[in-house]
């Protein structure tokens, strides 16, 4: 898959959460993925179903980031979680709270968030 298919797949599903209207990728077996993928990556099915990614997940783990790369350099300190949305895991910028109160199990809502050095949009949760 050329990268220029995958920005295309990453930035609709930004489009959608941004609209309020997440996905995600499904198979017959219940597996979950997110675009661009085009096949299961669990079984390796092909048919894939577009379905709702639900507007409340979980924070799974997280980490607070202090030292990074220059495109993010005016955004530290900054929190970057995986947070379990049905059968899928997103991963992105929490936003709302302050780094330290961030906790293992707490409900977020996705959302697109825009990066403070470089305004470029990315996935983020909120409280």
């Amino acid at each position: 898959m050329s990268d220029e298919s995958r920005d295309a797949g990453h930035a609709d599903l930004l489009d959608a959460i941004e609209s309020g209207e997440g996905y995600y990728l499904a198979c017959e077996n219940g597996h979950g993925s997110l675009p661009p993928q085009r096949i299961c990556p669990e079984c390796g099915s092909r048919e894939l179903t577009q379905e709702a990614l639900p507007e409340e997940g979980e924070v799974e783990t997280f980490t607070v980031i202090h030292a990074t790369t220059p495109s993010f350099a005016e955004d530290t300190p900054y929190v970057v979680a995986v947070v379990g949305l049905g059968p899928v895991g997103l991963t992105g910028q929490v936003r709302g709270v302050e780094p330290d109160a961030v906790e293992t199990g707490a409900s977020v809502r996705p959302t697109v968030v825009e990066t403070e050095t470089t305004g470029e949009r990315t996935i983020g949760f909120r409280p």
